[in-house]
């Protein structure tokens, strides 16, 4: 039986944002201990997710659940991950 791939989470980003930068780096340490697919979205890219999420980028999402913005929150992410296996 295959390993399944881990749940697919997104980060809502800007390609200028340094806080970006930290949090994809942060959630890529992470990947190496707790599986996960990471989609990352440059909300300058589409003037909805633009007018959404504003300045508030970093925004790290599993579906519609905000699970940190700004700043990655290893530990919390970590718990969430875990519960949801």
């Amino acid at each position: 039986m295959a390993d399944r791939p881990g749940p697919a989470l997104t980060l809502y980003s800007r390609t200028w944002c340094h806080l970006c930068d930290d949090m994809l780096t942060g959630l890529q340490l992470l990947q190496a201990g707790q599986p996960f697919e990471l989609d990352v979205i440059d909300v300058d890219s589409d003037p909805a997710l633009e007018q959404r999420f504003g300045e508030w980028v970093p925004v790290l999402m599993h579906g519609d659940r905000e699970l940190c913005h700004y700043h990655l929150n290893s530990a919390a992410v970590t718990d969430y991950l875990l519960k949801i296996r």
